[in-house]
């Protein structure tokens, strides 16, 4: 043993947890150990440091992927403790022959000259362009989250935790408050009374979390990533404008004519038999919006003559696992990566879809879930979307049905629903004797 009296601290985004080794008091040779909790500010962490000379703690050891590390390992150093920081790792075990750009292009040029290649999907010109903006868009909104991120980071840096009071960084609150930092304001107390609405009741809480040690170097940093993100929001509604612009220019997007009754006077005509477009059809679909249905539209396009069932679409965006046979022995790989613009939208339309309640999309997920877990409950219902999609762009009559929580209950016979409740009552130790009905 090399040190007697020694701290690690695993640090979180508000809170970290403590951890003290010293020596026992009254029985040589034993140790003890004790576990607190502590918040991420700076009054908390100098308390901290004040307990940890008191008990003499030789070493502190801070551990973190991230960079809600800072304050912590500032703080204490600057009480006189020895601190060391321990980076979190992750070892990927990567199966395969090695992956190079290079190595790629030779592997790619041999199975071509062999016609061991098959053409790629390529959209029509339109469906190309409108590629091109909500590509834009999802890759700006990525910047812009990043940004974002950046400076949440300085703010760490200047020991500022706002971020751990408020739910998001992007709010009317918090956009205040940085505007009053960046503008020479440092109580804060003053820059908590900022706060609107419902953050007002965290008042206390957002005056820790302001005291720091913000400069004018972090000043002008902040003020130029609020800049950055400005300009990327106004981007952004640009493109989003640019975006329902292009669709409703596209016929196949449109909305079909609708029959006529050849009558004399045509009734005026239901809300639930009216023709829609295509972005408004997609947007029936429970989890999918309208920025949603529009990359989907973008990427996979309006015809499905080059898809054709819903596994081929399916397949080519790798939401379904791929078969791998060796003799008799037949296992699933990994479905692949497929379109990274696709496969992302679809997985936020299925985390939301997976949270309705009464459809057939959120108990697909409650029933995958219990059995294989939260990822793949994703895909399976990511997978259903995309089926439905097939569907109603196959179609431009077709309007989403809901088929109800209760479809898989449904779709099962009489004489099978039996048999399962049977089973489950027996499993549960009772004799179960059937009576018909009067």
């Amino acid at each position: 043993m090399l040190l007697e009296r020694v701290c690690a601290i695993d640090v979180a985004k508000a809170s970290g947890k403590v951890c003290v080794r010293v020596p026992h008091e009254s029985r040589p040779g034993r140790r003890v150990s004790r576990v607190w909790d502590v918040p991420a500010t700076t009054r908390a962490v100098l308390e901290l440091g004040d307990r940890l000379r008191c008990e003499q703690v030789e070493k502190v050891t801070v551990e973190s992927t991230s960079d809600y590390w800072r304050i912590w390992y500032y703080v204490l150093e600057s009480l006189g403790l020895d601190v060391q920081l321990v980076n979190s790792r992750e070892v990927k075990n990567v199966p395969g022959r090695p992956k190079t750009d290079k190595l790629d292009a030779v592997w790619l040029a041999k199975c071509t000259e062999k016609g061991l290649v098959r053409p790629s999907f390529v959209p029509p010109k339109e469906i190309r362009r409108l590629r091109d903006y909500t590509r834009l868009r999802t890759d700006l909104t990525r910047d812009r989250a990043r940004h974002w991120a950046r400076l949440e980071k300085l703010l760490e840096d200047a020991l500022i935790k706002v971020s751990a009071v408020a739910s998001k960084m992007d709010l009317l609150s918090v956009r205040d408050m940085l505007e009053a930092l960046i503008a020479g304001k440092r109580d804060p107390r003053a820059l908590a009374e900022l706060a609107r609405g419902p953050m007002r009741a965290k008042r206390a809480a957002l005056a820790d979390a302001l005291t720091g040690q913000f400069d004018d170097c972090h000043a002008e940093l902040a003020r130029m990533l609020l800049d950055q993100i400005d300009g990327l929001t106004t981007q952004i509604e640009q493109l989003d404008f640019r975006i329902e612009q292009l669709i409703a220019a596209i016929p196949a997007a449109g909305a079909p004519a609708p029959a006529s009754s050849g009558g004399p006077g045509e009734a005026r005509q239901d809300e639930a038999s009216r023709p829609l477009s295509a972005l408004e059809r997609l947007d029936e679909i429970p989890g999918i919006g309208q920025r949603v249905a529009e990359v989907i539209i973008a990427e996979v396009g309006l015809d499905m003559s080059r898809f054709p069932t819903p596994g081929h679409l399916v397949s080519w965006a790798k939401l379904c696992p791929r078969t791998i046979q060796s003799g008799p022995k037949h296992r699933t790989a990994k479905a692949g990566k497929g379109n990274p613009y696709l496969k992302g939208v679809l997985g936020e339309a299925a985390a939301a879809a997976a949270k309705t309640k009464n459809t057939f999309l959120g108990e697909r997920y409650k029933r995958v879930v219990k059995r294989r877990g939260k990822a793949k409950a994703l895909v399976a219902v990511a997978r259903s979307i995309l089926v439905i999609v097939w569907n109603l762009l196959a179609d431009p009559a077709a309007r989403y049905q809901e088929l109800g929580a209760d479809y898989h209950d449904n779709k099962l016979d009489k004489g099978k629903r039996t048999r399962n409740h049977v089973r489950q009552l027996e499993a549960l130790g009772f004799t179960v004797t059937l009576t018909e009905a009067a």
